[in-house]
């Protein structure tokens, strides 16, 4: 058995007492109107989130899942053992219309995920984006099954040239951060970024919890709607047109 297998045993073990982990050391947020020096934690003041109008979504573009690939360390391959944080999906209504969507973890306010993992790995930061902690994942899978979204992926090789700034590893399960690590340099979600640049801006990104955002403003003036709003999960991505 490795080191690695043994620790993470350990940690298995010791499950109840890791429960009271809510976030690993060194983790901070930058606001995107003003930095915070690095010391100080992420603040519940701020709700990141995002919104969608499917409207706008192209069915044949796919900027925002090759930008997170690129941005996050991802191969890009959509074969059954291959991470993938954000897809394209397809959902018919009952008269047979077909819209098209980006899908990727929704950053629920009481997330499904947290609540089943035995280590504290899955933890919900105090701005509401969702995160595992790969160093206490013990690759049990729970959260993934417990994720309504198919969200989340397992990590089944060895990770090789992987980015500094974005920790994966093999065993573990990981999913889309909202990239966390642009957010915390004052900087937007890959995906948001890359889909303004095709000119057609489907995904706006923001502070939902700050009624003069944006993305509030426009939350408060059309008609959105969360994916399986039955479970009341008070998701943080939102879509229009659905």
């Amino acid at each position: 058995m490795s080191d690695v297998d043994h620790r993470r045993r350990q940690v298995l073990a010791w499950g109840a007492a890791m429960a009271g982990v809510a976030i690993a050391p060194g983790i901070t947020l930058f606001e995107l109107a003003q930095a915070r020096p690095a010391a100080e934690p992420a603040s519940s003041k701020v709700r990141w989130g995002m919104l969608v109008d499917v409207n706008a979504c192209d069915p044949d573009c796919d900027a925002c899942v090759a930008a997170c690939d690129k941005e996050n360390g991802l191969s890009g391959r959509k074969g059954p053992t291959d991470s993938q944080w954000i897809r394209k999906v397809e959902l018919k209504d009952m008269r047979g219309k077909t819209t098209s969507l980006p899908m990727m973890c929704q950053h629920c306010a009481d997330p499904p995920c947290v609540d089943v993992c035995p280590t504290g790995a899955s933890f919900k930061r105090a701005d509401g984006i969702v995160l595992v902690d790969r160093h206490l994942c013990i690759g049990c899978r729970y959260c993934m099954m417990a994720c309504p979204y198919k969200a989340r992926s397992f990590v089944h090789e060895p990770v090789i040239d992987q980015k500094s700034d974005v920790p994966r590893g093999k065993g573990c399960v990981e999913s889309c951060t909202l990239c966390v690590q642009r957010i915390d340099r004052n900087e937007i979600p890959a995906c948001v970024e890359a889909c303004a640049a095709t000119g057609r801006k489907a995904i706006l990104f923001g502070d939902l919890n700050d009624p003069t955002s944006e993305i509030s403003k426009r939350i408060a003036t059309v008609m959105t709607v969360e994916v399986r709003a039955d479970l009341a999960l008070d998701t943080g991505v939102r879509y229009q047109g659905l």
